[in-house]
């Protein structure tokens, strides 16, 4: 398992504000538009190591925030992993950037018809978990649900990028 860290970075309040308005405006939380900002100009190999190994530690603070009781975080979390994911096998199989809701939605639906019919119910649970983060109506049962559908999409799709699939078709 990977070891959850975090760093504090401390910016001017206006800096802050203009970040987290532009993550509203992109439909991303605000760990996932700066990873995606940082991230940009990386080797898209790096990138998508980096998508799953954040995906990975995202679950882990997911579990450290359900412990906590923080079950608004955590289910922000988890979605973020889901995510992140969708974000590695899109850039893995077709050298894609994924930018919007819309596109990950239509690239789950890729995955789905890939890996299987369950990982709509991951994908499905990651949104719900998305949702629940703005409206604070889930309970931690809910999330524990989502953080076990979407570890196991996670865990999937790290085998599929890093292992290989069997059709070869990493553009990378």
């Amino acid at each position: 398992m990977v070891a959850a860290s975090s760093v504090v970075v401390r910016l001017p309040r206006s800096v802050a504000e203009v970040i987290e308005k532009e993550a509203r405006k992109a439909g991303l939380g605000l760990e996932e538009f700066v990873l995606e900002l940082v991230l940009q100009s990386l080797d898209p190999r790096d990138r998508v190591r980096e998508y799953v190994e954040v995906a990975e530690e995202l679950l882990e603070e997911a579990r450290e925030e359900l412990s906590k009781g923080d079950v608004r975080q955590a289910a922000e979390k988890v979605w973020g992993a889901a995510a992140l994911t969708v974000k590695a096998y899109a850039e893995h199989r077709e050298g894609r950037r994924l930018v919007s809701h819309g596109e990950l939605w239509e690239y789950a639906r890729k995955i789905v018809k890939e890996l299987g019919p369950w990982v709509r119910e991951a994908w499905y649970a990651s949104h719900a978990m998305h949702t629940c983060f703005y409206e604070g109506w889930c309970v931690k049962e809910d999330v524990e649900e989502a953080l076990k559908r979407v570890g196991e999409l996670v865990g999937e799709v790290k085998k599929k990028i890093f292992e290989g699939d069997d059709q070869g078709n990493s553009k990378h």
